[in-house]
């Protein structure tokens, strides 16, 4: 059974969201301790989430125009740190998913440049191959052309050698009747040599 690789970056994302909650409390207890990150850090967004919360509500319920109260300082305090804490979660939230959209989008480039790459290099060989192959096309082609002459003079060879035997048939007989006929001429004229001594 083959195990695929372990996602690394997952687990490492997944981690900075878990070591993001204790930094949102140490946070929110900073907020809370310090006057200065109070008032300035704390607040303001603490008031406006309550100023919108509230005018939402009423316009839900019916009521408009009225006067929303602004929260007290300790309980806009614990608001502001709240948001604050929720805050950092999100963002290191949404900064681990901009990372694993980013990386996600490196890991497919480098598919799609490994794709074309395989791809370009196919067509490399298809065209190599192509090129093989006309080559032997013509050779086939040379030799096909070669080879009808080549069964043509084998044929003409055949029929020389067919003629050539025909001929030494016929000159064997030949050859055979010429001493006989040379032997019978000799014969006649040593008889007439003796017919004209006899005279």
């Amino acid at each position: 059974m083959v195990v695929g690789a372990f996602p690394m970056a997952k687990l490492l994302y997944l981690g900075i969201r878990q070591v993001s909650k204790p930094l949102a409390n140490r946070i929110k207890e900073a907020a809370r301790r310090s006057e200065f990150f109070k008032t300035y850090i704390c607040l303001p967004p603490a008031q406006l989430y309550h100023w919108v919360e509230m005018r939402t509500k009423m316009r839900i319920m019916g009521f408009r125009g009225t006067v929303i109260k602004p929260l007290n300082e300790d309980a806009a305090a614990e608001l502001g740190a709240e948001l604050l804490g929720e805050a950092t979660i999100f963002i290191v939230g949404g900064g681990c998913l901009v990372l694993e959209y980013w990386r996600h989008q490196a890991h497919q480039r480098h598919k799609e440049e490994e794709q074309q790459a395989a791809w370009d290099a196919m067509r490399d060989e298809v065209g190599r191959l192509a090129l093989a192959l006309e080559t032997l096309q013509a050779q086939a082609q040379a030799q096909t052309q070669a080879a009808p002459a080549q069964s043509a003079l084998e044929e003409l060879q055949a029929q020389m050698r067919e003629v050539r035997a025909q001929l030494c048939a016929r000159d064997a007989p030949q050859a055979a009747s010429v001493p006989q006929v040379v032997s019978a001429s000799k014969a006649v004229s040593a008889s007439k040599d003796q017919e004209s001594a006899e005279v």
